[in-house]
């Protein structure tokens, strides 16, 4: 029994997608945005497992489209969304931009 649940669990698994080539800058950079917009506060965290691609959004000037990375973090009882939008020329990382949300209900 434990036979096939093991070989169905296997089946059912899907390959990892491959990490996106700013991935590691953009958690660097994700965690900065995060403590500036909280001045500074070191109890500031992101969850680097929450980091993906959301989709690309179409440059200012020509025909290119930059990649949308979406991470989340929190600090002390806020939860915050980050996306930090990147240009991929010949393989390098180029912020271009960077938003943050709180997670919350104002209202």
């Amino acid at each position: 029994m434990p036979s096939i649940l093991l070989a169905a669990a296997v089946a059912g698994a899907t390959p990892a997608t491959p990490a996106h080539p700013c991935a590691a800058e953009a958690r660097t950079q994700a965690l900065m945005l995060l403590r500036f917009h909280n001045d500074g506060d070191n109890r500031a965290t992101i969850d680097p497992a929450s980091l993906r691609k959301i989709g690309t959004v179409a440059s200012l000037v020509g025909k290119r489209r930059f990649d949308v990375l979406e991470i989340w973090g929190s600090v002390y009882k806020g939860e915050y969304r980050m996306r930090l939008i990147y240009a991929n020329p010949a393989g390098m990382c180029v912020l271009m931009g960077q938003e943050i949300l709180e997670h919350s209900d104002p209202y």
